[in-house]
């Protein structure tokens, strides 16, 4: 894999195969978890590959040992309240990002997708994910309502599927996630980046100027309230998460003082 001429920082990972560009979230020690430089790797390669000519679609993966698992709570446990809504800001930007962008993206979910990881995934254009794949949004078990993205589940499931969902009473396996149309294709763990890769291909082949008319024409309806939504989102994940119940799982990730001190 040749890669490209972003060469990505320590959270990710870019590369071209012929006419695909692929994004590897690169944090495996921390289940691929989002923090400020993964964010901003993310952002920086779709920026570089929409602006690449040689590219006509992108697939974005996660390194073992699986897609993503939301935001870094040890990450942001550290911030104060208002840190931690700038950052939710941002990832909620990342995913709107994805579908303002005019070549289609391609989530490549292995493993599990979870929170921020589910969001993500479902921000973009297609999503392909082994049939043991973990879905699940545990937000609210945890203390709080999830900060952003909600709108790409409600465009996939609609409005009352996606509340369930929010509730996080239950997870999904790839299988059901794809009943409920989370996920368009499914396949045999372990083979979703050569799906993904493949259906970028067969984008490839097909003429560019009707595949970026065709993106922004479902995107223009698809995002038309996202931002809105993001915003109200965030604002009512910044009062969840001064409750005692968020603060018990942001002080289940705070490091003690002493080791904060020696770091």
């Amino acid at each position: 894999m040749e890669v490209h001429l972003w060469k990505g920082n320590e959270s990710v990972e870019v590369g071209i195969e012929g006419t695909v560009g692929t994004i590897t979230l690169q944090r495996p020690f921390r289940r691929n978890s989002m923090d400020q430089n993964l964010v901003e790797g993310v952002r920086k390669s779709l920026l570089c590959f929409a602006d690449d000519q040689k590219i006509s679609a992108l697939v974005l993966r996660g390194a073992e040992p699986g897609f993503c698992a939301g935001s870094d709570l040890k990450y942001i446990s550290e911030m104060d309240i208002r840190q931690i809504s700038r950052f939710e800001q941002e990832c909620g930007d990342l995913g709107r990002l994805i579908g303002f962008i005019d070549k289609p993206v391609i989530a490549a979910v292995e493993g599990f997708a979870i929170g921020g990881g589910f969001t993500l995934a479902t921000c973009c254009d297609l999503v392909v994910s082994s049939t043991d794949a973990k879905w699940s949004l545990p937000e609210v078990p945890i203390g709080w309502l999830t900060p952003w993205g909600i709108s790409s589940i409600i465009n996939r499931v609609g409005l009352v599927e996606a509340r369930r969902l929010c509730f996080g009473l239950d997870s999904l396996d790839g299988n059901e996630a794809r009943r409920l149309g989370l996920v368009d294709y499914v396949t045999d763990p372990g083979k979703t980046t050569e799906y993904a890769t493949a259906l970028a291909r067969r984008i490839g082949e097909l003429p560019g100027p009707a595949v970026k008319a065709t993106k922004r024409f479902f995107s223009t309806y698809a995002m038309e309230k996202s931002e809105t939504m993001d915003f109200e989102a965030n604002r009512l994940f910044c009062e969840n998460a001064t409750s005692s119940d968020a603060q018990k799982t942001f002080d289940r990730f705070r490091q003690p003082k002493q080791a904060r001190h020696d770091v």
